[in-house]
C-alpha cells in the first residue's frame, strides 16, 4: 500500500495500491464522501497512466482537487518506481 499526503483539499490522505501498472485499490481519507467514493470506483481497475491523463488538472478550490491530488500521487509513485524506491 502506498500513502500520499494531499495538499489544498478537504481530503488529507490518499491510500492506494498499484499492481503491474493498474490501480488495484484506492481510498481517500476525509473529503466529500460521495465524490471520493465515486472517483475510487471509477479509477480502480484502470491503468495509472489513464487515471493521470483523465484527472490531472481538475480544479475544485485552491487550484487543485481530490482527483488532481490522486493524479499527483500517481505521478510521484511512478517517479519513485523509476528510481527503484518502490517494489
Amino acid at each position: 500500500m502506498e500513502s500520499y499526503r494531499t495538499s489544498g483539499t478537504c481530503c488529507r490522505q490518499i491510500i492506494f495500491e498499484v499492481d503491474d501498472g493498474v490501480l488495484k485499490s484506492l481510498k481517500f481519507v476525509n473529503g466529500c464522501s460521495g465524490n471520493t467514493q465515486g472517483v475510487s470506483r471509477l479509477a480502480v481497475g484502470m491503468k495509472i497512466d489513464d487515471v493521470i491523463d483523465k484527472l490531472k488538472g481538475i480544479q475544485c478550490r485552491g487550484g487543485t482537487s481530490c482527483p488532481d491530488q490522486l493524479a499527483k500521487a500517481l505521478i510521484e509513485y511512478k517517479e519513485r518506481l523509476a528510481r527503484g524506491e518502490v517494489r
